[in-house]
């Protein structure tokens, strides 16, 4: 399990253990935190688990896809720190990452 910092809508933070192995959308559903919507449950192609990724936490995520690029391209809050949760997978390099969620939905 891998320590993620989720920072919620009303500024609060949490600590989730994360499944190495699962995503930071996951992480967040399996915990009730608020903000990620998650409504296609992780496939990609709905962009309601839109976060802001810690730039200190960026190497330790895969780059984004064409497919979540595009997703991100139509939301009016993206920015270039902007990721799809369900799109970060978390392993033990990610440990004490810190994301920003969006939106509170």
């Amino acid at each position: 399990m891998t320590n993620i910092i989720y920072i919620l809508p009303d500024g609060s933070e949490r600590v989730i253990d994360v499944d190495n192995g699962r995503s930071v959308m996951e992480g967040s559903v399996r915990n009730n935190l608020p903000g990620i919507v998650a409504e296609c449950g992780g496939s990609c192609s709905c962009a309601t688990c839109h976060v802001y990724l810690d730039e200190a936490a960026r190497e330790h995520f895969e780059e984004s896809t064409r497919d979540e690029d595009d997703l991100i391209e139509f939301l009016d809050d993206a920015q270039p720190t902007s990721r799809l949760s369900c799109q970060l997978i978390v392993s033990e390099a990610a440990c004490g990452a810190r994301i920003r969620v969006a939106c509170s939905n």
